[in-house]
């Protein structure tokens, strides 16, 4: 998937994490495994998904760090995909992803939702500045900017906007 991302893109965190998380099956899986699934054929049976696919993300999976492949059996030898800390980082995005569509469904159309575990209510899940819990949905008040490690070009993209704190820098 490296060979889609911009050259120019490559120090973006947005390209980067698409690289890992962007494609179909990748986040399907993900899903499954917040869900309590470990087991391949669990993933197969849950997704539909044939064994040469799910083979290929799996390991990719494990490659990026986000799963780990523990055995659980010995003769024959099977194993199971277990979530990282890294994977288990991912799931407040995962969450966000099916809450926001979700948002666009009426209420009776919506298959899945999220509940608090305790009082089985809904919950709206959202984005919010750990600093000052103010929503991070409004494109006026938070804005992208270069960081420490910006190429020039990047500088240059965020140097032109308007109001940014990099041009204000």
């Amino acid at each position: 998937m490296a060979s889609r991302i911009r050259l120019e893109d490559r120090e973006c965190p947005l390209s980067t994490t698409v690289q890992h998380v962007g494609e179909w099956w990748t986040l399907l899986i993900l899903h499954d495994a917040f869900d309590g699934y470990t087991r391949f054929d669990q993933f197969q049976e849950s997704l539909g998904i044939s064994s040469s696919m799910l083979t290929t993300r799996l390991k990719t999976l494990v490659e990026d760090g986000l799963l780990e492949r523990r055995p659980y059996q010995t003769n024959p030898v099977r194993h199971e995909y277990v979530l990282t800390e890294l994977g288990h980082s991912l799931r407040p995005v995962i969450v966000t992803l099916a809450a926001w569509g979700n948002s666009r469904l009426p209420a009776a159309e919506r298959s899945m939702i999220l509940v608090d575990a305790h009082s089985g209510q809904e919950v709206e899940p959202v984005v919010v500045d750990a600093r000052t819990g103010r929503r991070l949905d409004d494109s006026d008040d938070y804005v992208f900017a270069a960081g420490p490690a910006a190429s020039d070009a990047m500088r240059g993209r965020y140097a032109t906007r308007q109001g940014s704190p990099a041009q204000k820098a």
